[in-house]
């Protein structure tokens, strides 16, 4: 082999390898910052489920998609159907009042201080099951395009779609309903 064709060589794959760094540097943030207490990430909370919200306080745009952290604040009992993440690990973490968490074929009982970690591909859901005011942290990772559904779910985009529209709009934000909304009346 050529001496130039070697330099040339070295240089393109070096080029290639060093593109995934490139894009990295320039879309993950690069300094710390803080949420206060009660704030959302962009002073916009996500407002969901009739009056709960949900405060951003580490954003898949910060991660570069890796991660996505909010905290849930609840006031009405129950929580969302039955379903599955196609590729995200979910872990919750109960802040203030208390929750029912289902995990395939394990239901968790949790307070204030509690954890439960829900893997990928396994269908789970969850309620909050006290009375008055209760506050949940939730993670996903990655974060994938769930703060997107959440986003467009708060704008009532699924209020204006078919039961089937609705279905696919799940699919294409990496999950979908696969069961009811946990009966936590019967626990």
């Amino acid at each position: 082999m050529k001496r130039t064709n070697f330099f040339k060589i070295c240089l393109a794959v070096g080029t290639f390898v060093a593109i995934p760094f490139t894009v990295y540097a320039k879309t993950r943030i690069n300094k710390g910052f803080k949420v206060n207490a009660g704030k959302d990430r962009f002073g916009k909370s996500i407002s969901l489920f009739e009056g709960d919200t949900f405060d951003c306080k580490i954003s898949g745009k910060d991660t570069d998609n890796d991660l996505y952290v909010f905290e849930s604040i609840r006031r009405k009992k129950g929580g969302p159907a039955e379903h599955v993440h196609y590729d995200q690990d979910e872990w919750w973490y109960v802040l203030t009042g208390e929750f029912m968490v289902k995990i395939g074929g394990e239901t968790f009982q949790l307070k204030a201080g509690d954890s439960v970690f829900g893997p990928r591909k396994i269908p789970h859901a969850w309620a909050k099951t006290s009375e008055g005011e209760a506050r949940l942290l939730m993670i996903f990772q990655p974060a994938g395009k769930i703060e997107d559904y959440f986003k467009a779910a708060s704008e009532g985009v699924l209020a204006r779609m078919s039961v089937d529209e609705q279905n696919e709009f799940r699919k294409s934000h990496g999950f979908e309903r696969v069961g009811p909304a946990l009966n936590y009346l019967k626990q």
